[in-house]
């Protein structure tokens, strides 16, 4: 079972949580006590040193060499970015070469209401975002915050855009679109294109049940501080490796054996 932890994302602030990374230095500490928790991978996003979103290609840069130093977790880089942002913003991550260069990326396959405000997919921005991601190498991670985004990769993969099978991540709980119920998991996991693996990140208070969730069907999970602060009810994770200590004990006690990055590197056909 591949854990993957979601350190900072664009929504989440200090305000909310003092143990949120900004820094890079700060992604690198959480990175490796994640990667020695049970974490396989992590999913970054990038902040200025004021902590404000940003997807600047300097900034990923130095997150991934400082996570590189301290740790050997896969690193996965976020193409969504912040609501609002412009194509060529979102795809920072995607600029980085050689031994900065992430080893997989996200590609969010549709438009969806984002709890008031709209996280803008169009079917051109879409193509856009797997092209880029495709010529410099990568694999995506197909994000899916309803079942019709599943059937988009469908298209994009006639268009030769993806790679069949491919890898999803099964987002399930944000205000506005698919919440997080065990029948919309089962829903998902049915409409896959053959031999495809997945991924299952419950919002909120979900979270961690979805761990659990995912264990059961033989999928894997994401956790982190970008989509739930809470270890429990009203206790704040005082960092994204206390999140990913608890799924890896719950995905023990369901019989799961953790991957290592090498492990998850084939298991989500990384090269």
């Amino acid at each position: 079972m591949v854990i993957t932890a979601a350190l900072v994302g664009a929504e989440t602030t200090r305000e909310q949580t003092p143990y949120l990374p900004i820094t890079a230095e700060e992604i690198a500490e959480d990175a490796a006590k994640c990667r020695e928790a049970g974490a396989a991978m992590v999913h970054i996003h990038v902040r200025t040193a004021e902590g404000r979103p940003s997807q600047d290609a300097e900034l990923f840069r130095a997150a991934i060499r400082a996570i590189r130093k301290r740790t050997d977790i896969l690193v996965q880089v976020s193409t969504g970015g912040a609501v609002g942002m412009d194509v060529d913003e979102r795809c920072g991550g995607l600029t980085l070469t050689g031994a900065d260069k992430p080893d997989m990326a996200t590609l969010t396959t549709g438009t969806v209401n984002f709890g008031e405000e709209v996280f803008w997919n169009p079917r051109p921005l879409v193509r856009d975002i797997a092209k880029r991601i495709k010529s410099i190498g990568l694999k995506p991670e197909l994000e899916c915050f309803d079942v019709g985004m599943i059937d988009e990769a469908r298209y994009l993969a006639k268009e030769g855009l993806v790679e069949l099978p491919a890898h999803f991540d099964f987002v399930l709980g944000v205000p506005g679109t698919l919440q997080a119920r065990p029948e919309v998991l089962d829903f998902m996991i049915a409409a896959l294109p053959e031999g495809s693996s997945w991924t299952v990140a419950g919002v909120g208070r979900q979270q961690l049940p979805f761990v659990e969730e995912a264990a059961k069907r033989g999928g894997n999970a994401r956790v982190g501080l970008e989509d739930n602060i809470y270890l429990s009810k009203g206790v704040l994770a005082k960092g994204n490796f206390e999140l990913v200590a608890e799924a890896a004990k719950r995905a023990r006690a369901a019989g799961r054996e953790l991957a290592t990055p090498e492990q998850a590197r084939q298991l989500l056909r990384l090269g």
